[in-house]
């Protein structure tokens, strides 16, 4: 075998490939650089992608922070003695320590390894500080890490240590209140103004006094130990974390005084947990996935929340949180994925647009190789040989430079297109030498040669049709199911469908130049009879009109889709903050709500403020199904006013349309469960309920789809407002004025967080580089095609010179003959990348990435599109004028005579 294939090898004439090589190095090098851009494109994107997705996920569980925290909790073993006292347990800190390790026992090694060493924590509610101070507040704390307690200095008094010298003494259920001695951090003890020695009067909310002792206070000895990351008002006070305007103080408990903290409570009063936090730096988007499954399935065997034993508790949104970033990079790859197709389906186009000039300039060498003896095989391998030399060497630079910049590099889009790219010349060429040197002559029956024409015609009808075809099916599977990988059909519908419209109108360029010429017969302008006839005659080669506009096109979309996604995000962001700021408050704030909203209606530059209670867990009860949806209560009249103040949409009326004895709301869900008309109910206490009337649609306000809004003097309902909206440029200060404790979501900081975004971020510059790279790609056939029709026209309009044309006469019927490609781009290119978005951008899913209910409405920049595109195409064409008029300038008149002689 390896003989023949020696033998086969050696019957190639190399000279002649030498030789046109050399000729051509021109539109070799060419399509050398084409490849290797486009491969190092190719190659780049798939890591490029995994990179991308790394990154959000690290940025996504940075940002969920306690979400994605795995908790576990346990309930307290009885500590009843033998008379129904409680006993003390001075072993406690060590049954705490083997809490953390049965936690640990739990994990797996992967997501062990994933997780950051944990925290144990022992928290008491929150206590009332009752010496005159307003909304103080103090919480007792026993932290533990796997190296043990937090390491601190005491710089006043002692540690805090047992309350008895009975470590096993056994307390009354109704005794007084049993001592604890805590230590407070520096900070907290000036701002309390106690020493050790004192007591800190703390009682709960039914009034119960606790005995709390100050024993010592301490400083830390690292502030930023992750061990004081579950209590931080240890070390300093917590603004608003028990309510608006309220101030959490902490109070550190030790291995030896949290027995008697055991016994200063109740069980339910006292919590322990064991917290793991994520650690981002170790994470990618394969291991987080395998992480969300081991945390599903530890949370699916964790013992039942209600069940009073001291069996381990998992609890943690981890899971949801991978999971809704698993739709954000499922939907990120479907748009990478679509504008690369893109890119490689111009990149084709132009390397035909190549082969095909290379062709035209070597049908005679062909020819005469033919004639002289040489088979098509031989002729297909020479040309084969040469053009592997150019683009496997250019591809193989291209994953090189992709390996370089990324650190590795993806063969899905690469090899596919260099096989068809190296394919391409060989093709043209072989097919042209068949054609050249066949036998089959003209019948001579007019009957035989109507059948040849009516033959081709059937057989381009059979392919164009083909072509649109694909495309409709295509577009159908992308909206019957989307991209389920980066290389299949419906990835391709944008591409396949800007190829068929454009095939269709090509096609019809001919009879358009042919009606031009018809009309131009019977001017008196010479120049443009000329131009015109041209034109005509060059007007049915279909490759440089759909390169061409093809790729502008496909450029338009790029633009559409980065401009879509850009508006989308800033409408998620007002969506979700539902105004320029908002203040979220606590039940705790609720009497004090509506005179925070008026003092911030009044401030500098808010134009709106309006409170509203928000729950996002409210159960209603429809056709005796459960629909949960986000409760929003609202005085809808200053809300409506508000809104209006805004891009969001209004909000409906909520007058008529209620039945007798219902409550009116407006309703939103995306299943369609509630719809204007529909009766429901919202359980308020059990065996009762209100029963609502649907009047309206609702704004989507928050996450999601699913939104009920109810009117605050509604009766039955209990209104107590936990949130605050502003609108104006002074919105932010006031709220942030109003609280100090970062409970403030400002809608230009959100869309800011959004638009950095690893994954936005990545989306919105490869789209303007695959704009710029389909434009770029776009006037390089152009200028192709020129190039490949310049020797005729410019042989014809030499004649043309010698029957009394000025040189300025000749460029401008060159520029009547390349003027149709032109005008069909331009007038073609904006409006069918408008369509595609239309057809296209609905299944891609942007929500997922904008966070909005739905997905937003595809928004073309027309300006920057239209005006790109002209100027481009008029200063391409204008050069390409130029420099022809340029390099022939000096052709001698008698070889202009000469030539066809």
């Amino acid at each position: 075998m390896s003989r023949l294939i020696r033998r086969f090898l050696l019957t190639l004439h190399w000279p002649s490939v030498h030789g046109r090589a050399r000729a051509d190095a021109g539109p070799l090098a060419l399509v050398a650089l084409v490849v290797a851009v486009v491969v190092l494109l190719a190659g780049a994107t798939p890591p490029l992608i995994r990179s991308t997705s790394d990154d959000a996920t690290r940025d996504a569980v940075r940002r969920a922070a306690d979400d994605a925290a795995v908790r576990i909790a346990a309930e307290w073993p009885d500590d009843y003695g033998p008379t129904g006292g409680r006993l003390r347990a001075p072993g406690l800190a060590a049954d705490i320590a083997d809490l953390s390790e049965r936690a640990q026992d739990e994990l797996d090694e992967s997501l062990r390894s994933a997780l950051r060493p944990p925290v144990t924590s022992v928290s008491s509610i929150s206590l009332a500080i009752t010496d005159g101070s307003v909304q103080r507040r103090l919480r007792l704390e026993y932290l533990r890490s796997a190296t043990g307690e937090p390491p601190v200095t005491w710089i006043a008094g002692r540690a805090p240590g047992a309350s008895t010298t009975d470590e096993t003494i056994e307390i009354p259920l109704n005794g007084d209140p049993w001592p604890v001695q805590v230590g407070l951090s520096e900070t907290d003890a000036t701002a309390l103004n106690v020493k050790p020695g004192d007591r800190i009067p703390v009682q709960d909310e039914q009034r119960n006094p606790y005995d709390v002792r100050v024993t010592g206070i301490f400083r830390p000895t690292d502030a930023a130990d992750p061990v004081w990351g579950p209590a931080p008002w240890l070390l300093r006070p917590a603004a608003n974390r028990d309510g608006f305007g309220s101030t959490r103080f902490g109070a550190l408990l030790t291995a030896g005084s949290v027995p008697d903290a055991r016994l200063a409570f109740r069980p339910d009063q006292l919590s322990r947990v064991v917290r793991f936090d994520v650690d981002p730096a170790t994470l990618t988007w394969e291991s987080a996935q395998a992480l969300a499954a081991s945390v599903a399935e530890l949370k699916g065997s964790s013992a039942v929340s209600a069940e009073r034993d001291s069996s381990l508790k998992w609890s943690t949104q981890l899971d949801s949180v991978l999971s809704d970033l698993r739709d954000q990079i499922a939907t990120a790859t479907a748009q990478a994925s679509v504008l690369l197709l893109g890119v490689l389906a111009a990149a084709l186009l132009v390397i035909a647009l190549t082969a095909d000039l290379l062709t035209r300039r070597r049908t005679a060498a062909l020819t005469t190789a033919r004639h002289r003896g040489a088979g098509l095989p031989t002729l297909a391998t020479e040309l084969t040989v040469e053009s592997l030399a150019v683009t496997v060497p250019a591809a193989l630079l291209g994953l090189v430079l992709a390996v370089v910049l990324t650190g590795s590099a993806g063969l899905t889009w690469v090899v596919p297109f260099t096989l068809i790219a190296a394919a391409a010349a060989p093709a043209f060429g072989t097919l042209a030498a068949a054609r050249a040197t066949r036998d089959r002559r003209a019948p001579a029956n007019r009957s035989a040669r109507r059948w040849i024409r009516r033959t081709a015609m059937i057989r381009r009808i059979a392919a164009d049709a083909t072509v649109v075809a694909l495309a409709a099916a295509a577009l159908v599977a992308l909206h019957q199911r989307g991209i389920g990988s980066v290389i299949d059909l419906p990835a391709a519908a944008p591409t396949l469908c800007a190829l068929a419209v454009t095939l269709l109108l090509v096609r019809l360029l001919p009879r358009a130049t042919g009606l031009v010429l018809r009309l131009t017969l019977r001017s008196r302008r010479p120049l443009a009879l000329f131009g015109a006839a041209r034109a005509a005659a060059t007007s049915s080669r279909v490759l440089p009109a759909l390169t061409l506009t093809t790729a502008l096109a496909l450029g338009s979309l790029a633009l559409t889709l980065y401009a879509t996604t850009d508006r989308g995000l800033a409408q998620g962001a007002w969506q979700s903050t539902g105004a320029d700021a908002r203040l979220s408050l606590s039940a705790d704030s609720a009497n004090a709500a509506d005179d925070i909203a008026a003092r911030i209606a009044t401030a500098p530059g808010v134009r709106h403020a309006v409170a509203a209670q928000i729950n996002d867990n409210a159960n209603f009860i429809a056709d005796n199904t459960t629909v949960p949806a986000r409760l929003v209560i609202v005085d809808t009249a200053a809300f409506r006013q508000l809104l209006a103040d805004t891009p969001l949409p209004g909000l409906p009326p909520l007058g008529p349309g209620a039945t007798a004895g219902t409550v009116p709301a407006l309703v939103r869900t995306a299943d369609g469960s509630l719809t204007p008309g529909v009766r429901f109910s919202l359980p308020v206490v059990t065996n009762s309920a209100i029963a609502l009337t649907a009047v309206g649609t609702a704004p989507a306000l928050g996450a999601g789809d699913d939104v009920v809004v109810v009117d605050a003097g509604a009766p039955g309902l209990d209104y107590e407002p936990n949130t605050v909206w502003a609108t104006g440029p002074g919105a932010a200060e006031a709220l942030r004025q109003a609280a100090t404790g970062g409970r403030v979501v400002l809608r230009t900081d959100l869309l800011q967080e959004r638009r950095t975004a690893p994954l936005t971020a990545g989306l919105a510059h490869l789209c303007l580089l695959a704009s710029g790279i389909l434009l770029v790609l776009g006037l390089l056939g152009f200028a192709l095609a020129a190039a490949a029709s310049a020797p005729l026209r410019w042989e014809t309009l030499a004649r043309l010179r010698t029957l009394g044309l000025r040189p300025r006469d000749t460029r401008l019927v060159a520029v009547g003959e390349l003027l149709p490609p032109v005008v069909v781009a331009a007038l073609v290119a904006p409006a069918l990348g408008a369509l595609l978005g239309w057809l296209t951008l609905g299944p891609l899913a942007l929500r997922r990435l904008t966070a909005q209910a739905t997905d937003p409405s595809p928004v073309t920049p027309w300006w920057p599109i239209v005006a790109v595109t002209v100027v481009a195409l008029l200063v391409t064409l204008l050069a390409i004028v130029t420099v022809e008029a340029s390099t022939r300038r000096r052709r001698r008149l008698s070889d202009v005579l000469r030539v066809g002689g």
